[in-house]
């Protein structure tokens, strides 16, 4: 039924283990809730396909009855199920307790159960430790690590064509820009591209028309029409994402985000190397929003950018309750400021 000795796998080499067998014990570790998931979902589909119909859940906390874990090992199902034990250790630390319930398990494991058991990160320490050790001689262990900044624009292309999905070169930029290395929003993203639209080719007016009512795009349009000088739309687009309840710190991290972008880009201006030169170099401008950026530019200077950047902070105090400034009149007057209209408030 089960497969030899374990090994530790990469998450990209979990499918492919599967298919050749199915091995008594799985160990996955990590912090990135969607991948951590999806490689559950695998070992248990897997697992039902073999005949592994039923499930115990197994949620370890401070007051976790480590005894309960023999007790589901040695318990025979009613109708002689082979079962999943799912074993989750949120902290990811067994204890004294835990450890040895670990160590006893692995000597021997329960033949009509597959033990699958979720944890945080493992640290060097726990990597060395008697318990893990001996789970690793029986079971398979996958370390899930985080996609890191510069990896999400291939994840996010690659789970777009998987999804028959052609984007267009804009699109992911756009798409990794919503979603911020959150995987989760990401899968769901393109779940929702694909039911809208189907398989085939999405363009960046696809995209946008599929979000348009997301907060987090109209805070996108409230930065790009400050950016044009357009501080008419500006005030419009505020009352309204204020109106429809948008949190402000959402807001709030719209503008920083984009004013530590322009702050930097400003900084790299010089006689030698103008404003179009800086743009057209920097990577985290997408193709369609340099003409706009350029322009922004060109309408204040460092130390301009500099000052509404620092004025996020007082925004974020005001946010907090810290004095008795109003956070949305001070996000007014920070987009009619990047917007090119001369205020005489303070500040």
């Amino acid at each position: 039924m089960f497969g030899g000795p374990g090994m530790k796998l990469a998450y990209h080499q979990l499918n492919a283990q599967l298919s050749r067998e199915l091995k008594p014990l799985y160990l996955l570790a990590g912090d990135e809730p969607l991948q951590m998931g999806e490689a559950a979902d695998l070992i248990r589909g897997q697992a039902r396909r073999q005949g592994f119909l039923s499930r115990e859940l197994l949620d370890v906390d401070n007051q976790f009855d480590w005894g309960r874990l023999a007790e589901s090992a040695n318990s025979l199902s009613l109708f002689a199920e082979q079962r999943i034990i799912d074993l989750r250790i949120p902290s990811g630390k067994p204890g004294s307790d835990g450890s040895k319930a670990l160590v006893n398990y692995a000597k021997r494991p329960a033949e009509d159960a597959l033990l699958l058991i979720t944890m945080p990160k493992l640290e060097r320490a726990q990597l060395s430790s008697t318990w893990y050790r001996s789970l690793d001689n029986i079971g398979i262990s996958v370390q899930i690590w985080p996609v890191e900044e510069q990896q999400l624009p291939g994840w996010i292309e690659h789970r777009m064509r998987h999804a028959e999905l052609k984007p267009a070169p804009e699109v992911i930029p756009m798409l990794v820009e919503r979603c911020e290395g959150n995987l989760l929003a990401a899968r769901q993203e393109i779940e929702k591209l694909v039911l809208l639209f189907g398989p085939g080719r999405i363009t960046s007016e696809q995209l946008l028309s599929c979000v348009a009512d997301s907060a987090r795009f109209d805070v996108f349009a409230l930065v790009d029409s400050a950016l044009e000088g357009r501080a008419g739309r500006c005030l419009r687009i505020l009352d309204g994402v204020r109106a429809e309840g948008i949190p402000a710190p959402v807001v709030l991290w719209a503008l920083a985000r984009e004013l530590r972008l322009l702050t930097t880009l400003a900084s790299e201006v010089t006689p030698k190397r103008p404003v179009r030169q800086v743009v057209a170099a920097n990577r985290a401008v997408w193709e369609k929003r340099k003409p706009i950026v350029v322009k922004g530019l060109r309408r204040l200077d460092t130390r301009a950018w500099r000052s509404l950047l620092k004025r996020c902070a007082r925004i974020d105090r005001a946010i907090k309750g810290r004095g008795q400034e109003d956070p949305w009149h001070l996000m007014e007057d920070t987009v009619l400021r990047m917007a090119g209209v001369e205020l005489t408030l303070p500040g």
